[in-house]
């Protein structure tokens, strides 16, 4: 079990959760739909590959192929918007992203 990646992917849950939450309070939350939507899928597979990894199931690096691709797709948006929490959010992201690819090649 790899409890450095999985504290990344719980970590990255969270920021997304947080973002999400924080952006239904922006002043134009209609310009913000596209963000939460990634937030919440964002946080959804890290959850879920949380699972896959700690209990070393052998279907794993794929949950992780799929999560390093909807991490960095969810960073991407939050980098296009001004907020603290988007900002915090995308760096989460990238991160996760960074883990869940050296988990592939490891």
């Amino acid at each position: 079990m790899n409890k450095d990646l999985i504290r990344t992917l719980a970590e990255c849950a969270a920021a997304c959760n947080n973002c999400a939450i924080s952006c239904l309070g922006e002043e134009n939350v209609k310009m913000m739909v596209t963000c939460i939507r990634l937030d919440l899928d964002c946080a959804a597979i890290c959850k879920e590959a949380i699972d896959y990894v700690s209990r070393d199931s052998r279907y794993a690096g794929e949950i992780l192929q799929q999560c390093a691709r909807i991490c960095r797709d969810c960073g991407q948006e939050c980098q296009k918007h001004e907020a603290q929490h988007c900002k915090d959010c995308a760096e989460a992201c990238f991160e996760c992203a960074e883990a869940c690819e050296q988990y592939q090649s490891a």
